[in-house]
Parts: structure tokens; sequence; C-alpha cells
């Protein structure tokens, strides 16, 4: 099948990738910007744009993987009638293509993406949500050449799926970075951290991650968190930030004990 990409980011770069290496022909690249546009052109030996006068209306299906308010106003431009229009958005609905496309489908992989690092495909959950039976079928043999995990889930699933998909991800990233940042402040070594960060992530593969919780909230050990408290006095976003994560795990902790 001919495929066009609208869009040059992480989520464009590997799904185009991924669907290039299971056959299909990336006919097109479109982005705003030429020079983003023509880098995964070349990756994916298409043709880049930046005018959607040019776009390949002869192609089977497009997919859209541009920032979440771009996705409508993008989708009502593309001007094509009955091909299969996707985005790829996990907080977006299905209805930001309505009237773009009378066949149109939300493909949303379950996954952080960054340009500099390669992904297995195969082990990433595809969401996936059709307005017509047909679409959703189209959808379902699609990914199935991608992955082993297909799912189908409405708009409101997928909703709390992608905050939750922050919380285990986006925060977790950041809470490393802070603790990097904290570490090399005062000249230590951050590498120091990393097999604790390995293995905190390798426990909670096989496991609750409520129940191997650790650490002195979880304990209830004041008198370190009053410790660590007084160290962070002069960072007063990590100490409002420690203040409250602190009592959160305190929280969940008791919610799992009922």
């Amino acid at each position: 099948m001919n495929i066009v990409i609208l869009g040059s980011g992480n989520v464009a770069t590997h799904l185009g990738r991924a669907l290039k290496m299971s056959g299909h022909n990336i006919s097109q690249v479109w982005s705003r910007n030429l020079m983003h546009a023509g880098k995964l052109a070349d990756d994916l030996a298409a043709e880049p744009i930046t005018d959607l006068f040019d776009l390949d209306h002869s192609a089977d299906f497009f997919i859209i993987a541009v920032k979440d308010e771009g996705i409508r106003d993008l989708a009502l431009k593309l001007k094509i009638n009955n091909q299969f229009l996707l985005h790829t958005s996990g907080s977006s609905p299905l209805q930001a293509l309505e009237g773009a496309s009378t066949r149109t489908g939300v493909f949303y992989p379950l996954q952080t993406f960054s340009k500099i690092k390669s992904v297995d495909f195969r082990q990433i959950p595809i969401l996936i949500e059709a307005n017509t039976p047909e679409v959703l079928s189209f959808l379902r043999t699609l990914a199935d050449r991608l992955t082993e995990k297909v799912v189908e889930v409405n708009y409101e699933e997928r909703k709390v799926m992608h905050i939750a998909a922050v919380f285990a991800c986006n925060f977790t990233n950041h809470m490393v970075g802070l603790a990097k940042e904290l570490m090399e402040g005062k000249g230590l070594n951050y590498e120091l951290l990393k097999p604790l960060i390995k293995e905190t992530f390798s426990k909670i593969e096989g496991n609750d991650p409520v129940s191997v919780q650790t650490g002195p909230a979880v304990r209830e050990d004041h008198a370190i968190i009053q410790t660590h408290l007084e160290l962070l006095k002069s960072h007063p976003d990590l100490f409002d930030l420690y203040s409250k994560l602190s009592q959160s795990i305190v929280n969940l902790h008791m919610r799992s004990q009922g």
C-alpha cells in the first residue's frame, strides 16, 4: 500500500520506519519544515513536501502524526474523500477527523519515542478505533503486521491510558532528570544512580509496583524525611515535590492495604 505520512517528529519517524519494514511504500512525507520533511523522506525513500497542493491523492491511506492541536485543521485541508485517514494521538478523539474522509481511524502506538533510540515495534501495544467496521478491520490488519499487541479502545479509555502513560513514562523520566541535576549540582557522579534505576525497573517488570515500593515514605520514617527536607530547603520546587510525592506514596500504600 502507498502511504502519506503527515508529520516528521518522533512518532512519524518510528511508525514510518516500521511501516516501511513491513512492506508498505511511503510515497510522501509532509512537514511545514522542508528540512525536517527531507530528512525523514530520505530515510523512507519518499518524496518530501511542504505544500498540501502537492499531496499524492492516489495514496491508499494518510497518517497524521502532528501535535494534537493541529490534527483537525490539517485533516480538513487534505481534501481527500474516501481514502483511509488516521491520526496517532492518545488524547484526541476520532471525531477530530470527522468530515475529512468517510473512512477514519485512530492508530495510537503506546510507547515513548525518541529519534536517537530505536524500538522493537513488535512489543509495542497499538490502540485502535475506527468510524466503521470496515476501517476497524483494516486497522487491525495493518497493526497485526507491526506488533503482537493490538487492542481496540474507545476515546475515554485511550485518554485514561495516555494519562497513565504520562505518569509511568514522562514523570518518571523527569524524576530521574531531577536526580541527575541534584547529584551533579553537588559535584557527584550521576552514573552511580544507574544500577539503582535499572533495578527499580527490573523489579516492577514482574511485580505489582505498589507491593515492592521502598523508601522512607512507605516505611513512614519521618526522621529521614525531615532530614531530606532540610537539605532541600534551598530548592523550594524540589522541597514541595518531595513532600507531595512522599505523602502520595503513603496514601497509595494505605489504599492498597484496604
